[in-house]
């Protein structure tokens, strides 16, 4: 693999696991009970130490003298790649379990590839890796099917949040990445876990795509600036 293209990908990858834990780690002493507290910010944790991972891989291959840290929090919008599935809005429970059942089942066939990988450096960072998303993977359709299979307004909820994340799955199987053929195997357990909680998959539309090129939703801007605060108003500050 080339390294300009070992590096975009490198890159898309720590973008989107960083722009998730960010995501997830708002619910801290937000979430409906403890329990889900806990493992909301674990699962945030794992997601931020794949970044780490990713982006100091990108910032190795780029060679200039660029880190995990630089990249993270050194960059404008324009210039993250991640997915725009990892930046919409929390919104309520059953909206951020929906983003993270569709993001986690992706992430765990993507990781089982790469865990195979020729290039020794992504390889070790995906075996790590799937071994936490599995866990993701089922903690989030678990909860698909808890809600679906609930209460009036916990099923009302789950349908909501679904056909909200919806339209930005299309962009995880972006042609660009290589990544069709996963579609078959993500949409099989999709449908596995909805027909379990009783659930109709979202009617197709059209996909919202732009975020590997940078073209990203108003939310983006808004969680960097939150996310990058520190470090922008004191550069180069250590603890």
């Amino acid at each position: 693999m080339a390294d300009d293209v070992l590096f975009d990908h490198a890159l898309r990858l720590g973008d989107d696991a960083l722009v998730m834990g960010q995501r997830l780690s708002e619910w801290c002493g937000h979430a409906p009970m403890l329990e889900v507290d806990l493992a909301l910010a674990n699962i945030a944790l794992d997601l931020l130490g794949q970044a780490t991972h990713f982006l100091n891989l990108a910032g190795e291959i780029e060679g200039k003298g660029r880190d995990a840290d630089a990249l993270a929090f050194h960059r404008d919008v324009l210039d993250f790649r991640n997915c725009l599935l990892v930046e919409q809005p929390n919104g309520d429970f059953a909206q951020t379990i929906a983003r993270q059942f569709l993001f986690s089942n992706w992430q765990e066939l993507l990781m089982r590839e790469i865990a195979a990988a020729p290039e020794p450096r992504l390889a070790a960072i995906g075996a790590k890796a799937v071994k936490e998303i599995a866990y993701h993977a089922k903690f989030a359709s678990e909860w698909v099917v808890r809600l679906g299979d609930g209460t009036a307004e916990s099923r009302t909820r789950m349908i909501a949040g679904l056909e909200w994340m919806w339209r930005f799955v299309d962009e995880l199987f972006d042609p660009m990445d290589g990544a069709p053929s996963r579609r078959g195997e993500w949409d099989a357990r999709i449908n596995r876990t909805l027909t379990e909680a009783g659930l109709e998959l979202p009617k197709p539309r059209r996909g919202a795509m732009g975020g590997r090129a940078g073209h990203h939703s108003e939310h983006l801007g808004h969680l960097l600036t939150e996310m990058q605060f520190l470090q922008r108003a004191y550069p180069g500050a250590t603890w």
